[in-house]
């Protein structure tokens, strides 16, 4: 069973990006469970997690604004929920059906969750398994979470206070992710995506709020 052991949580030294003293389940207690569920594995996926979140919100906001201010076409400025959905919900007119792109997702998705999970289960695995001539720029550093290298840090950024730019990069994809639930969690209430909630919301702080939209949740839901 997960919870803290006799450590008292001592084990929470600073020594981790983003330590700050808090881990009231003891998820990184090293004396937790194995498999999976471990502190390195969990360190690691919460990096993961928000680089994708980070780019996931950033995918999220940027159509709906450039979109509406003209920049792109409005037929791809599209609201997030609806961008990828399958007709007739979905709009956007892909170079492919909807399957045709999902298994290309797949195929693709795939190789590169192999390819990492082999990085973290072997560090610097990668660097021996042939890949076209580029097997030598996955060899990595010795840490999954941050692997270097050409590929992945091309402009060899963190030479000086690389300690620092990781916190904040763990600070940043922890934002990252509670903002794509508050994402989810207004395009369930709403039916808008986030750039029009918030330009509801400064036209109309008290009409267009939380406490307002208590009211309506799964009236205009997308999904």
């Amino acid at each position: 069973m997960m919870g803290v052991s006799d450590q008292n949580m001592t084990y929470l030294d600073g020594t981790l990006p983003g330590d700050f003293g808090f881990d009231p389940l003891g998820m990184s207690d090293p004396e937790g469970a194995g498999g999976f569920v471990n502190p390195q594995w969990l360190a690691y996926s919460e990096v993961i997690h928000g680089r994708w979140a980070m780019l996931g919100v950033a995918g999220i906001v940027a159509p709906e604004i450039l979109g509406g201010m003209g920049i792109i076409p409005e037929s791809t400025g599209l609201v997030w929920f609806t961008s990828g959905a399958i007709p007739p919900q979905g709009s956007f007119d892909y170079w492919a059906s909807p399957m045709t792109i999902f298994w290309v997702n797949m195929c693709l998705m795939n190789f590169a969750e192999i390819k990492r999970g082999q990085d973290y289960w072997f560090p610097g695995s990668q660097a021996e398994t042939p890949l076209l001539g580029w097997e030598k720029g996955f060899g990595g550093s010795g840490n999954p979470a941050y692997p270097g290298g050409k590929w992945f840090n091309p402009l060899n950024l963190g030479k000086d206070g690389m300690a620092s730019m990781q916190k904040k990069e763990v600070k940043n994809g922890r934002l990252a992710m509670m903002a794509f639930l508050g994402c989810l969690v207004q395009a369930a209430v709403t039916g808008e995506g986030p750039w029009k909630n918030i330009c509801d919301h400064v036209s109309n702080p008290f009409g267009a709020n939380m406490l307002a939209n208590f009211g309506a949740i799964g009236g205009s839901s997308p999904f």
